[in-house]
């Protein structure tokens, strides 16, 4: 047994250079490589969160953006409707102002044919007087028209 001890004592005196060296090489691992490593990926994190949250705010300028510009299209729509009914109104309007000086000059027309047409009515109906009495006063005058010749009614 105290061959057995004096083997790992020398056993562990042989670890002793190899966890010395073990230790360095973890101080030199964790101070060279571990360190470093962990603050560039702290940083990549970082950034790519700070990427993240800038990419997040350039979208949510660029929906307010999009936004600002469909109501300004919606006002535009709006406008452009209003004013095509502005139109609209404005030629029914002038349609109907001259329909009704159309009907007004139809109506004097019709006004003016009537009234040419009494006129003409009146002078047919003073013709037609007129030559009614000349033609009783003919008729007239030819039934009590002294007969000319007396003709005897026998035939002699």
């Amino acid at each position: 047994m105290d061959q057995t001890i004096r083997q790992l004592g020398e056993l562990l005196l042989g670890a002793v250079p190899t966890t010395i060296l073990l230790a360095v090489l973890y101080f030199l691992y964790t101070v060279l490589v571990h360190k470093p490593l962990t603050a560039v990926l702290a940083e990549r994190r970082a950034r790519t969160e700070g990427a993240l949250e800038k990419a997040r705010a350039d979208i949510a300028a660029a929906e307010a953006r999009t936004a600002e510009y469909e109501q300004r299209l919606r006002e535009a729509r709006l406008k452009i409707f209003k004013n095509l009914e502005a139109r609209r109104q404005r030629a029914m309007q002038a349609r109907a102002e001259t329909a009704a000086q159309a009907r007004t000059r139809a109506q004097e027309q019709i006004k003016a044919a009537r009234s040419a047409i009494e006129q003409d009515k009146q002078q047919a109906m003073t013709k037609l007087q007129a030559e009614a009495e000349r033609l009783a006063a003919e008729i007239v005058r030819m039934v009590l028209r002294p007969v000319e010749a007396a003709s005897p009614v026998g035939g002699q």
